[in-house]
């Protein structure tokens, strides 16, 4: 079996700052976003295939670099981000203030303790893991870039390490930051975190 490499990106800062946007609240890139974005990618376009997900903070970056560099871009709903909940669209400091208990529950186990009206985060990986490895079987041998979110490369990272879903919240994923994966013909193999690709 052919090598087969995924980068996967983060998208850049969303306009709103820092919150809880899961999939029902999609706010565009600030400009800082899109140069978080087109400053990790470089000069570099090494893929034949784009994948992103339908959220705009991610698509509209995929469809530019696309355009950009000739490259086919597919979207795959199933790399939207987690659900959140009655959490999304609180930012950050709200939920440590007026949801301190339930917060720090969240924390410590984030796969029991589920902000209300939450997708489950066994459910969450498991979505997220059918399509990708599905994206590494139709794309076997080819260099792919897959533009999406925190939480679904936490998932993707924590499947190809076999870490334990209730530590994913304590792998740190930056705005902007490529991860890259190498497939051989038996496992994955993280080869780098939150980088950029050289120009």
């Amino acid at each position: 079996m052919a090598e087969t490499v995924i980068d996967l990106i983060r998208h850049g800062e969303p306009v709103g700052g820092r919150r809880y946007r899961g999939h029902a609240i999609d706010d565009p890139l600030t400009e800082k976003g899109w140069s978080q974005m087109w400053n990790a990618v470089g000069d570099s376009h090494p893929w034949q295939q784009i994948i992103s997900s339908p959220l705009q903070r991610c698509h509209a970056f995929a469809a530019a670099l696309g355009e950009k560099y000739r490259v086919s871009v597919d979207v795959e709903q199933r790399f939207k981000e987690v659900g959140f909940g009655v959490w999304e669209g609180l930012s950050h400091d709200e939920i440590k203030v007026n949801r301190a208990g339930e917060y720090q529950r969240f924390l410590n186990d984030p796969v029991h303790h589920r902000p209300q009206d939450a997708e489950a985060l066994d459910g969450f990986i498991h979505r997220v893991s059918t399509a990708y490895h599905e994206v590494i079987a139709r794309y076997q041998g080819q260099h792919c870039l897959i533009v999406t979110h925190a939480g679904v490369m936490r998932a993707i990272i924590a499947q190809t390490v076999h870490a334990d879903p209730v530590g994913l919240y304590r792998i740190k994923i930056s705005n902007g930051g490529i991860t890259r994966i190498r497939h051989n013909a038996s496992h994955g193999i993280l080869e780098f975190l939150n980088g950029k690709l050289s120009s």
